[in-house]
């Protein structure tokens, strides 16, 4: 009998120490309520209407291309699927989120959100729904600006995403699956992360839940200040998996003040094609350790060249801000405006030496600016050039051809795998031996049709298929 007593007192402390622990460990818990009661009101829901072409899926094969297995079955005329039109235009439309920035109708969001919609509709939090024009966006950086048509909204306050740290607790709020100011938290889990075809974009990854819907809703900290926008998730199921990707607000803000203000972003460019440094590549340069971004080629006419740089100089640190790898470099040089001076700290020849270039326009700069492209076909493409002069033709073996100094991340060229560096000698079978002619051919290219491109990349041909999206 004493000794079931002592077994039970002994229970009864253990439950009472873990009811204590459990208590102290909610108390220790952020708590949202507040946070979320003062931002949902600044935090919109967004949805867009595009008006498309209904196409029959079969027509990609075209004609006499139709396999011979549809042949066997249809003969030349392949059926419509059940329920669609061809040629009769259809509505499609999508969910996204935003947030105001400021009282007099400007809301914040991503430019995937609202990419090649034919209507915008904003939803308050108290239900209003309101028209919004896009006043700009930008597909670099995601970022993309709306306006209404009123006054006094409530705004959200924003914070310096440069003073986030790795563990910080944050929330979201946002419309996934359509489902209004759903508010999800978790933690920073990295800073500064650089993601394939973003190379201007730090990255905050957390672990907060984000879906398709939570798209330009705003990320807080425990202060209830806006220190991202939410853009992309990580995952192989179409769903949330753990891994989420927002955009800081300081480079989401300079993005968005530049839009209102110009209708354009601009950015610095350098000119160079870099590549990263390795262990054994800094050990050849006399490097303590392996950092910085080594510039590989040079456009001839750039600003790295006309200012001094050479291939095979290692940038170290751009007006004192440190170069810790080659994603890094791009970044400092984007947020720099066209035209000013930077001091850049190198290794050239096993010695540090500094050197001042003025940085010159970014070739594809004015392309933000509502959806307007520019008059330049090379544009059309995605990619910039530079005309081959007669020793870099003989180097390389060839008549004619340009060699690519840009690539659009979001452009045509881009997706069909077109690098800086490669030399283009002809795009649909027709020879290309200057940058005007490009143009022309540029402008000829039929649209949703591929049509070959054939490279020199490292001394070796290769051919690519090309694809320009009628949008």
């Amino acid at each position: 009998m004493m000794r079931t007593l002592r077994n039970l007192s002994l229970w009864m402390l253990l439950a009472g120490a873990l009811l204590a622990w459990q208590s102290a460990m909610a108390r220790e818990l952020p708590d949202f309520t507040e946070l979320v009661g003062e931002a949902a009101p600044g935090v919109v829901n967004i949805s867009t209407t595009r008006v498309v072409e209904t196409r029959n899926p079969f027509q990609e094969f075209g004609g006499e291309e139709i396999p011979e297995i549809f042949r066997h079955f249809f003969g030349d005329r392949l059926p419509t699927p059940p329920g669609q039109t061809p040629g009769k235009p259809q509505e499609r439309q999508s969910l996204g989120s935003g947030f105001i920035i400021s009282d007099d109708g400007y809301i914040m969001t991503n430019a995937h959100v609202v990419d090649g919609a034919d209507e915008i509709l904003v939803r308050l939090n108290d239900r209003r729904e309101l028209p919004a024009e896009l006043v700009g966006s930008d597909e670099r950086t995601d970022v993309a600006v709306l306006k209404v048509d009123t006054d006094d909204l409530p705004t959200l306050r924003l914070g310096d995403s440069d003073n986030l740290e790795v563990g910080e607790w944050v929330a979201a709020i946002g419309s996934p699956f359509g489902f209004d100011h759903s508010v999800t938290a978790g933690i920073v889990s990295a800073i500064d992360r650089t993601l394939p075809r973003d190379a201007y974009v730090p990255f905050i990854q957390t672990d907060v839940a984000i879906n398709p819907g939570n798209s330009g809703g705003p990320l807080f900290n425990l202060d209830g200040e806006v220190v991202g926008i939410n853009s992309q998730i990580f995952t192989r199921s179409g769903g949330f998996m753990g891994l989420s990707f927002a955009i800081p607000i300081n480079v989401a803000m300079d993005v968005a003040d530049q839009l209102r203000n110009d209708g354009e972003v601009r950015r610095g460019w350098l000119g160079v094609m870099i590549q990263p440094v390795s262990r054994d590549l800094a050990e050849s340069f006399g490097m303590d350790e392996p950092r910085g971004a080594l510039i590989a080629d040079l456009d001839p006419e750039g600003p790295a060249a006309t200012g001094g740089l050479e291939a095979g100089d290692v940038i170290l640190e751009v007006d004192g801000a440190r170069v810790h790898d080659s994603s890094t470099l791009p970044r400092l040089i984007g947020r720099t405006a066209p035209g000013s001076d930077v001091e850049l700290e190198l290794m050239r020849d096993g010695e540090r030496r500094s050197l001042e270039v003025t940085l010159g326009d970014w070739p594809d700069s004015g392309k933000a600016a509502a959806g307007e492209s520019r008059d330049s076909e090379q544009a059309r493409l995605g990619i910039s050039v530079t005309e081959l002069d007669a020793e870099q033709r003989e180097r390389q073996g060839i008549e004619g051809g340009v060699r690519i100094v840009a690539v659009d991340p979001a452009g045509a060229a881009a997706k069909a795998g077109l690098r800086p560096g490669d030399i283009l000698v002809s795009i649909d079978h027709q020879a290309v031996s200057s940058a005007s002619e490009l143009v022309t051919l540029a402008s000829e290219l039929p649209t949703d049709r591929a049509v070959p491109v054939r490279l020199y990349r490292e001394g070796r041909s290769l051919f690519v298929a090309l694809r320009l999206t009628g949008d």
